[in-house]
């Protein structure tokens, strides 16, 4: 598939010029590529796109290997370069799973690529179930994280075990203070993107909101009615602090989800998806979120914890205002607590007076639909039926997922009854099947 096509199923009028840049590095000179740009602003695509036109895909080997630093960002990846439709392999790596199904999946897939964690591909390797021999091109995403103490025996464990390696590709939203020897970068192009004066982009509006009590929940629920049904990620610095915090909004009547490593991964990749289409508008989580997720219109960033550093704060904040979008960030301050010295900006006070006592619902609801790709159904097949069986309209219609046994959709919440009730007791593309609300 040629990139101009690639570039219309993902629906991007044209790269930017960080990504050409990225682009034109990787296939056009044989150097190791350095890439600082900030979040947001599509460094995935920018390196996937020659990656993936590096591979050779009659063959079955391994040919590239992505490191990152969570699951997350290992996912989102995957989904990335899957939605790019170029007859590419690929597959995620990484804890929380049993080893052994992820080692019956790459036996079953023969990626050409792999997104994993240091550790997991460690595990792989020393498991022998890979040919690491056969890998020639590394990326190293949010390089700075993975370098980073926890990581970084993992991570030379990794560059030893992957000798064939002629190609490295380095990508982060923030600058690392030292490269480690052991990444042996060979004759390197950067290019460097970060802002030389600026924390955060200049499309995203900065707040302080006063909390006159010690205990912050009242304020983040008069803040949270004031944005609306817009969408919000809710930082905390502790998974407690987001437990407690996800529990008052929902008694409180918000749709809300919550986000912490402490989470099994089926529940947090239910919130993340949820946010992401649109059936819920808060998310309320740790710094888990502020890197690796690929959601591309969070209206509204809020610190209900204080970033405990600049580079916390930086990642957070670049959930907001990503690509050509806008954005707002908040940070909740209580009695005590003073704006941190890496906040180089001054940010004006956002006011709470006359805030509604409305309480805002998400745009859209999922719908359940219980067939998949094995039943040989397709995102049209759905589009399809959603219109002419349930008469709804193409703009009550949001993200479309189909997966092997099943389908996910989200429609306008207003909607949905009209959908359950028309759909009651017709098929899908001739198969009768279930639809119902998920979740």
């Amino acid at each position: 598939m040629d990139r101009n096509s690639i570039l219309k199923k993902l629906r991007i009028e044209k790269l930017n010029d960080m990504q050409r840049d990225t682009v034109d590095a990787v296939e056009h000179t044989d150097k190791d590529v350095v890439v600082l740009a900030p979040t947001g602003s599509g460094k995935t695509l920018a390196y996937l796109l020659p990656v993936a036109a590096m591979i050779d895909t009659e063959s079955d080997e391994l040919q590239a290997v992505v490191i990152v630093p969570g699951r997350e960002l290992a996912m989102q990846s995957n989904d990335v370069l899957a939605s790019m439709g170029t007859g590419v392999r690929s597959t995620c790596l990484y804890g929380g799973r049993a080893t052994m199904d992820e080692h019956r999946t790459l036996s079953r897939v023969k990626p050409h690529i792999v997104f994993a964690t240091p550790g997991r591909l460690n595990d792989h390797i020393d498991k022998l179930n890979f040919d690491a021999q056969t890998v020639r091109l590394l990326v190293i995403d949010e390089f700075d994280k993975c370098l980073r103490m926890g990581f970084r025996a993992e991570m030379q464990k990794a560059m030893e075990r992957l000798p064939q390696v002629r190609r490295r590709i380095l990508l982060s939203a923030t600058d690392a203070e030292e490269m480690p020897s052991f990444v042996s970068l060979n004759r390197t192009l950067r290019i460097d993107r970060l802002p030389k004066d600026a924390q955060t982009s200049e499309r995203i509006d900065l707040y302080t909101v006063k909390s006159p009590e010690k205990d912050k929940l009242h304020t983040l629920s008069r803040l949270l009615r004031s944005l609306g049904d817009d969408s919000t990620i809710v930082f905390m610095n502790y998974r407690d602090g987001v437990e407690r915090v996800y529990g008052f909004l929902c008694d409180e009547g918000f749709v809300a989800s919550c986000l912490h490593g402490g989470k099994e991964q089926d529940a947090r990749e239910e919130a993340v998806y949820m946010f992401a289409n649109g059936s819920v508008n808060v998310l309320v989580a740790t710094d888990l979120a502020s890197r690796g997720l690929d959601i591309p219109d969070v209206a509204n960033i809020i610190h209900y914890n204080l970033p405990v550093g600049e580079d916390e704060y930086i990642h957070r904040t670049g959930r907001t205002g990503r690509w050509d979008a806008t954005g707002r960030t908040f940070l909740l301050l209580g009695p005590e607590e003073t704006l941190p010295e890496y906040v180089r900006h001054t940010p004006d006070e956002y006011s709470l007076e006359d805030v509604t006592t409305v309480m805002p619902l998400p745009r859209m609801t999922t719908i359940y639909i219980g067939k998949g790709k094995k039943d040989k159904i397709s995102k049209g097949d759905i589009l399809g039926f959603l219109c002419k069986t349930c008469m709804l309209k193409a703009a009550d219609i949001g993200r479309i997922d189909v997966y092997e046994r099943f389908a996910y959709v989200a429609v306008r919440r207003q909607t949905a009854s009209l959908l359950l009730k028309n759909a009651a007791g017709k098929k899908v593309k001739g198969l009768r099947t279930v639809v119902e609300k998920a979740f």
